[in-house]
C-alpha cells in the first residue's frame, strides 16, 4: 500500500469513527454529568458557528485544509490519478470595513501515464492562489472579488501547464438558517511562460449547497465545473454531479472539518476521469473573543477537576 493510499484510508477511518469516538462519556457522578452537558452544549454552539464559517470562502477564519482527490478511470488502461491539495486560507484585516482573504492551493500530484498500464510521475503541480477583497461586516448577501492566478510551480512538464496565468475571481453566497448556498467562479488567461507550451484560457465554477444538521454534521454538494475554452469540441467541459457528508468536530482541543464526497462526471474530455472521490480534513483556527477565551479556560479547568476526581 502506497503512502497516498494510507492517507486515504486514515481519513476514511476518521470519518467513520468520528461519532462514537468523540461522543462517549464515562462520568457517572451527577455533578460531572451536568458539567459534561454544559460542555456539550457549548461545543454544539461552537460547531454551529464553525459550520457557517467553514462553508463561507471569505469568512474571517484561518484554516488549513488537506484535500485528497482520487480520480478513477483515467486513459485507456483505467488508471487512477491522485491529487493532494494543500489549501491554507488566511484572512487579513485591511481596514475596519474590509478583509483580504488569501486562498492558496498547492497540489501534490500522482499522474499515471494514460496510455500505459504502469508508470507515471509524482511531484508538485501548478500553484493556484486567489485573493478576495470582502466586506468585514457583510449583509445577507456575502461576496468577495479579486484576482486568481496559476503559477507554474510544477516539478515536471507532465504535471503543469508551464504558464503564468491571471484573471478575475468572484464569490457570492447566502446563509439562511441551516443552509449555505453560493457560487465561486474564475477565469484565467496565460500572460507569460514557456513559448513551447499551449496558451491557457480556462474557467472554474464551483457551486455549493450545504445543509447543516445537529452535532456538527452537514450534507454537501460542492462540484467543481471546469471549461478549457481552447480545447476541441467535446473536450471543453468537465461537469460533475454528486455530493457527500461532513462534520465539524474536535480532536482534543483542535477543531477540524471532515468531509467525504463522491462525484460522477456527466461530461468530461477524452482520456480523463469519469468519476472521483474527495476526502478532506481541515484544521480550523477560529478567532476567540475574550468571553469565548474565558469559557474555553473554564472548560479546561472543569476537565482537569474531573480527571482529579476520577483519580
Amino acid at each position: 500500500m502506497t503512502h497516498k493510499q494510507k492517507a486515504l484510508v486514515t481519513v476514511a477511518i476518521l470519518i467513520a469513527l468520528a461519532s462514537p469516538l468523540f461522543s462517549q462519556s464515562s462520568t457517572p457522578a451527577t455533578s460531572q454529568l451536568k458539567a459534561s452537558e454544559s460542555s456539550a452544549a457549548s461545543d454544539e454552539a461552537a460547531a454551529e458557528q464553525l459550520q457557517k464559517a467553514v462553508q463561507n470562502p471569505v469568512a474571517d477564519l484561518i484554516s488549513v485544509p488537506l484535500q485528497n482527490n482520487t480520480n478513477f478511470g483515467l486513459g485507456s488502461f483505467n488508471r487512477t490519478q491522485d491529487v493532494l491539495n494543500i489549501q491554507p486560507v488566511i484572512p487579513v484585516h485591511v481596514t475596519e470595513n474590509w478583509n483580504l482573504i488569501t486562498r492558496i492551493i498547492q497540489p501534490i500530484v500522482w499522474q499515471p501515464y494514460p496510455n500505459q498500464n504502469t508508470g507515471g510521475q509524482y511531484g508538485l503541480g501548478d500553484m493556484n492562489p486567489s485573493f478576495f477583497l470582502s466586506p468585514a461586516k457583510p449583509g445577507k448577501l456575502i461576496w468577495g472579488a479579486g484576482p486568481a492566478m496559476v503559477i507554474p510551480t510544477a516539478t515536471s512538464d507532465f504535471l503543469g501547464q508551464g504558464k503564468l496565468s491571471l484573471g478575475p475571481s468572484v464569490v457570492l453566497l447566502a446563509q439562511p438558517p441551516h443552509w449555505t448556498l453560493g457560487v465561486l467562479v474564475n477565469n484565467v488567461w496565460s500572460i507569460a511562460g514557456s513559448g513551447g507550451r499551449p496558451p491557457v484560457n480556462q474557467m472554474l465554477l464551483q457551486y455549493f449547497i450545504n445543509y447543516n444538521m445537529k452535532h456538527g454534521w452537514y450534507l454537501a454538494m460542492q462540484p467543481i465545473i471546469t471549461a478549457n475554452w481552447r480545447a476541441s469540441n467535446g473536450n471543453i467541459w468537465t461537469v460533475p454531479f454528486g455530493g457527500g457528508v461532513g462534520r465539524i468536530m474536535k480532536i482534543g482541543f483542535q477543531p477540524v472539518n471532515l468531509q467525504a464526497q463522491f462525484y460522477g462526471n456527466a461530461a468530461y474530455p477524452n482520456g480523463t476521469s469519469s468519476w472521483s472521490m474527495r476526502l478532506q480534513i481541515a484544521f480550523l483556527f477560529p478567532k476567540l473573543s475574550p468571553a469565548e477565551k474565558k469559557m474555553l479556560l473554564e472548560q479546561q479547568l472543569k476537565k482537569l477537576e474531573q480527571q482529579q476526581v476520577e483519580k
